[in-house]
């Protein structure tokens, strides 16, 4: 048996990052993820006049109920939680903030939360195309009230406008459609109880009162759809792998990635603190049909072992994998059939057919979730190559080191 070290999750750390910059006090991290998407959250933080230290094992924050003041200039650069987080963040504040970022994220939609808080009355310019970064808040807090938001693209934008509203005056009520990615509002609203804040789901509908946020000490649980690439690993190779720090207690909804493997042919043990799987010894998995709209981030990881399935494997429902950092969906088509795979694909879904990968070189689109899905690929097939493995540097910046270290080269 192996037990793997996974880094900090990237969706718990962005959520602590807001709350303790919210809270009243200074908030503890621990176990933080250092990456570059959370790194570009804190230093954003401290360009807008947060006081964040930032130590190997704890972070800490010194929050500001009232938010910020002022005018700053920030960077996200890659960062979709950084982009959409903290416009939120500082429309409670006072002063003038410009938002810009890489090409690769000012591509991404920012509309929703644009509309949203405009809504709301907050001032929001877009520089060049609406709905996309460059922006700029004129913030002079928010009164609150009801608005309805488009979260059928991103969870993201619904998390930003909950997140907000505990700071507004007299609270939020937001009414949304079509929803993805429910597992990942499900940690929102539960970290948001955790540093002080009321919170109502009921319907259509999400109720917030106001009252801030208190510090707290905060411990965050590793990265479960890092733990996938792991997982995958083993139920491929026929070997066993436990991460710790993760299971049936967890925040995080992409844990449920292993029911996929377990209705595969892997044997799964999930425990209150741990996640155990083991692939079968012959190595050979089962086709399946499977709907991700809910774990839609491990989609890559399940395309890139789907060949060494028995039969076809069927990924339904993920059409928000194509505004993700690249059109996720339609890459991790391209480079199955570079690796000799018949694949198809529709508007939202995806199936590959069994087959025997030949070497090629993977193309990343600077996506840190298709490098390391397709590092996966490669413990089967010698001679997989990346053309940009330091991606990976987004969320897991140690990923080529731990993954060799647990499947080292036969």
């Amino acid at each position: 048996m192996t037990d793997v070290v996974i880094p900090g999750s990237k969706s718990v750390m962005a959520r602590a990052l807001f709350l303790a910059a919210a809270a009243d006090g200074t908030s503890t991290l621990r176990q933080p993820l250092a990456s570059d998407d959370t790194e570009a959250f804190a230093y954003g933080l401290r360009d807008l006049g947060y006081d964040v230290t930032l130590e190997p094992d704890v972070w800490t924050v010194a929050g500001l109920p009232h938010g910020p003041s002022g005018s700053a200039n920030v960077y996200t650069r890659d960062a979709g939680t950084a982009s959409r987080f903290l416009p939120a963040l500082v429309a409670a504040g006072h002063g003038t903030f410009r938002f810009d970022a890489s090409e690769q994220m000012r591509r991404r939609p920012v509309a929703p939360l644009v509309d949203a808080l405009r809504q709301l009355g907050v001032e929001v310019t877009c520089a060049e195309t609406d709905g996309h970064l460059p922006l700029t808040v004129q913030a002079d807090g928010v009164k609150g009230g009801t608005l309805t938001l488009d979260a059928s693209l991103s969870s993201q934008f619904l998390t930003a406008l909950l997140l907000l509203g505990p700071l507004t005056t007299d609270g939020l009520a937001i009414r949304v459609g079509e929803l993805v990615s429910v597992p990942y509002i499900e940690i929102t609203l539960a970290m948001m109880r955790r540093f002080g804040a009321t919170v109502d789901w009921t319907g259509d509908t999400f109720t917030v009162a106001p009252g801030g946020y208190q510090a707290r000490d905060y411990l965050i649980e590793p990265d479960a759809s890092s733990a996938s690439y792991f997982f995958a690993a083993a139920a491929m190779t026929g070997r066993e792998v436990t991460v710790r720090g993760l299971g049936s207690e967890s925040l995080q909804g992409d844990v449920r990635f292993v029911e996929v493997l377990a209705r595969m042919g892997a044997t799964v043990r999930v425990e209150p603190e741990s996640v155990t799987v083991t692939g079968p010894e012959n190595g050979r998995l089962g086709g399946v049909t499977v709907n991700m709209r809910d774990i839609s981030d491990t989609m890559p990881t399940l395309a890139a072992i789907a060949p060494y399935a028995t039969s076809p494997v069927r990924i339904e429902d993920v059409y928000n994998t194509r505004v993700k950092e690249c059109d996720r969906l339609e890459t991790c088509a391209l480079n199955l059939r570079r690796l000799g795979i018949t694949v198809e694909t529709g508007r939202d879904w995806i199936e590959i057919h069994p087959g025997q990968p030949h070497a090629a070189e993977i193309l990343t689109e600077r996506d840190h979730r298709i490098a390391m899905s397709f590092s996966v690929t490669g413990l089967r097939t010698p001679g997989i190559t990346l053309d940009d493995p330091d991606c990976v540097k987004k969320t897991f910046p140690t990923f080529h080191s731990v993954f060799s270290s647990a499947f080292p080269p036969a």
